[in-house]
Formats: structure tokens, C-alpha cells, sequence
């Protein structure tokens, strides 16, 4: 498998969080960005962060910060084109991006991101709800970073939602058993961080 470098995403505003930065919160004794790092530590080969705003807090975590390249907030688009522009600058093909409020993610996130699309075209996780079938994990998935600039164009052109961008773009399912804990929870309101310690426990 070539090398690929990761990108957690943060930039997002945490609403229903009441603001701030959930990769900051506690969880089991350390901040859910220290989770996320040691889950993708050994997937990847390099690892940056994506956060807007002053990346002095989060020196303490040694990483890379890259803010978003287009302005007010447009989403994990941008999140992902600011991993994707990383990765061209780096002089690597791909970038593989997971979200900062998902502490469980599967080990094996990126070997079967590569498995589904061995070649350049656009991979993303995906899950099976018994009801309402296969959902996409927009916020995880294998980039190449050759379509950076149309990505650009998109976010220019007032695209927001990942989903139309990358079903644009022949974008290949990786699907993941969710099991009795669905590796892709994720931190959005204050109890789903009890939910997450008590997930932790086993």
C-alpha cells in the first residue's frame, strides 16, 4: 500500500456541544484527541490536524495545525481540501481524513479504505443500520489529492455537503460491520460523552 497521511478533522463549531472544541473534552482520563491519535497512529504515516482558530491549543499534542483555506465555516469540505492540499505539498497521492469527535474508529480503517479502492478514485467508510441500510461516513475516507482544485471550485460554487461532491466523483463504499458498538459514534451532545467512557469500558 503507498503512503498515505492522515488528517483529523476539528474544524468544526461544536453547536450542540455548546461550543468550543470536543477534541479538548475529557474521556477516560484524557482529551477524545488523544483517543483519535493513538487509533490512527500505525494506519498512517504522518498525522496533521485540521482546526480554524488559534492552534496554540493544541500545541501540546506535537501535530501540524491546518486551518481551512476558504473562509465562514463552509464544513468538512473544507477540512478535507485543506488535507488534500497538505498532502500535494507533501508530494503524496492520497490523504486519508477521520473525524475528532470519533474515538472508536476501526484499526483497520485505512487498509480497507485501500482494499475498496486500490487505485485513486475517492473511497468512504460506510455502515449497515438495520433500518435504514447503508450510511455513508462522509468524514472518513481516501482523497485524492489530484482533485484538489475541482473540490475548491465546488466549495466556491456554494457546495456544502460532502455527499454531493463525491457522488460527483464515483465514490467507492468501504463497508463496516457495526456490531454491538458502532465503531463511528460520535461526540455531539454532553451524555454521548457517557455513553462513549461506558464504550471505552468495553
Amino acid at each position: 500500500m503507498p503512503e498515505v497521511p492522515g488528517v483529523i478533522l476539528a474544524g468544526g463549531l461544536a453547536r450542540r456541544m455548546g461550543g468550543g472544541d470536543k477534541s479538548l473534552l475529557g474521556l477516560g482520563g484524557w482529551p477524545v484527541l488523544s483517543h483519535v491519535i493513538d487509533r490512527l497512529r500505525g494506519q498512517v504515516t504522518e498525522i496533521a490536524l485540521n482546526a480554524n482558530g488559534d492552534p496554540e491549543r493544541f500545541t501540546g499534542f506535537g501535530l501540524p495545525v491546518l486551518a481551512d483555506s476558504e473562509p465562514d465555516f463552509p464544513g468538512p469540505l473544507a477540512g478535507i481540501l485543506a488535507a488534500m492540499d497538505w498532502a500535494a505539498a507533501e508530494g503524496l497521492v492520497r490523504v486519508l481524513t477521520v473525524a475528532a469527535d470519533t474515538p472508536l474508529f476501526p484499526v483497520e480503517l485505512v487498509a480497507r479504505l485501500h482494499d475498496a479502492a486500490p487505485t485513486a478514485a475517492i473511497a468512504l467508510a460506510a455502515t449497515v443500520d438495520p433500518e435504514r441500510g447503508l450510511l455513508r461516513q462522509p468524514t472518513f475516507g481516501l482523497w485524492p489529492a489530484a482533485l484538489r482544485d475541482d473540490l475548491r471550485a465546488a466549495l466556491r460554487a456554494g457546495t456544502r455537503k460532502v455527499g454531493a461532491w463525491t457522488d460527483r466523483h464515483g465514490a467507492v463504499l468501504a463497508e463496516f460491520p457495526a456490531g454491538r458498538v458502532d465503531p463511528f459514534f460520535n461526540l455531539n451532545r454532553p451524555e454521548d460523552m457517557l455513553l462513549a467512557e461506558r464504550m471505552l469500558g468495553t
